[in-house]
């Protein structure tokens, strides 16, 4: 059996126990759309979670669990006569040929930008009646900002070069210090500023800021984690130390690194 064939295989297994137990599982029978939503994006976090990770059998798992999710609208929508997981895909296939006439038509593009760039002007051909329609309300603010300056400069509204952008990150960071100082109503706003400036320079230098401070996150939560055992290892309690006593065990999380 072809590679093709074993995937076909897979797929229709899946919507096919899907069926089974959307029609016997108490539980199955019960569900929603509302009511899967929060559970999907439990799942895409743990997806997440398997990528930083680099942890590929999880990925696996948490791949199938995701699938699993949408079959599970899909077969809801059918069910309400709305559209199936077909109506779904063949949609999907429609949109990217569509989206790629590089590829599929007859326009020539020189690189990733260009691609980007006609990707937004083909969604304003499409009727959307802004580039930022695309951005979801509910995204987190440090992803949502990431999103709207991509989006921003496939269009052509962005700056050029990275130092303009980090002489940019210097003039929010003196902007909030002032408002700082002074203890004023224009702190946090100011501080927004300087956030959305420093993830703007993270895009021009190719990093990716959710990602960055996540992996800051772990390695602050293991470093402190070690202070705390290794401290109460030798009869000492945290709030009863000192911040010096605290960085001797600090630097040596580090040092482990």
């Amino acid at each position: 059996m072809n590679s093709m064939q074993v995937k076909k295989d897979a797929f229709e297994r899946l919507l096919n126990i899907m069926d089974e137990l959307r029609e016997k599982c108490p539980w199955d029978k019960k569900q929603t759309l509302e009511s899967l939503r929060h559970l999907t994006i439990e799942e895409v976090y743990e997806l997440g979670d398997a990528i930083i990770k680099g942890d590929l059998q999880e990925l696996k798992m948490e791949i199938g669990d995701i699938l699993l999710h949408m079959a599970f609208y899909s077969k809801i929508a059918s069910e309400q006569g709305a559209f199936d997981i077909a109506d779904s895909l063949n949609g999907i296939c429609e949109k990217l040929i569509s989206r790629h006439p590089h590829i599929y038509g007859d326009v020539v593009v020189a690189n990733e930008e260009e691609v980007k760039s006609n990707w937004e002007k083909l969604k304003l051909k499409e009727g959307k009646k802004s580039v930022l329609e695309g951005v979801p309300q509910g995204l987190p603010a440090l992803v949502k900002a990431s999103r709207i300056q991509d989006k921003a400069r496939g269009v052509g509204f962005d700056w050029e070069h990275a130092h303009q952008v980090w002489d940019k990150v210097q003039e929010e960071l003196e902007e909030f210090k002032v408002e700082a100082d002074a203890n004023s109503d224009k702190m946090e706003e100011e501080f927004g500023d300087v956030l959305f400036s420093l993830i703007n320079y993270a895009r021009f230098k190719g990093i990716n800021p959710e990602d960055a401070l996540e992996k800051t996150n772990r390695k602050f939560i293991k470093r402190f984690q070690y202070l705390e055992v290794e401290s109460a290892k030798d009869g000492k309690k945290l709030g009863e130390m000192s911040l010096d006593e605290m960085d001797v065990y600090w630097n040596r999380a580090k040092k482990m690194d």
